[in-house]
């Protein structure tokens, strides 16, 4: 996931920068470092994409058009 791509994500869910921090874990400072360009521990990333994930977010390569997200079918996980 790049950075684009994690604010990509928020707008299409409506989620505030507060509002991924709390959902991952991790402090609003690093997501706004991240959203950025800030290098972050891969685990933290992890934290983040799993928290789209999770909520129907899908991640586009770059494919010739440049990279994107969109919905996708929400997760069974824990269901």
């Amino acid at each position: 996931m790049l950075p684009v791509q994690c604010r990509m994500a928020r707008a299409a869910l409506g989620l505030a920068i507060a509002d991924l921090a709390r959902l991952a874990g991790v402090s609003t400072n690093t997501v706004v470092r991240f959203e950025t360009g800030a290098e972050l521990k891969q685990s933290t990333v992890d934290a983040l994409r799993s928290v789209f994930e999770d909520a129907g977010i899908e991640f586009i390569a770059e494919n010739g058009s440049g990279v994107g997200v969109r919905f996708t079918k929400p997760s069974t996980k824990g269901r």
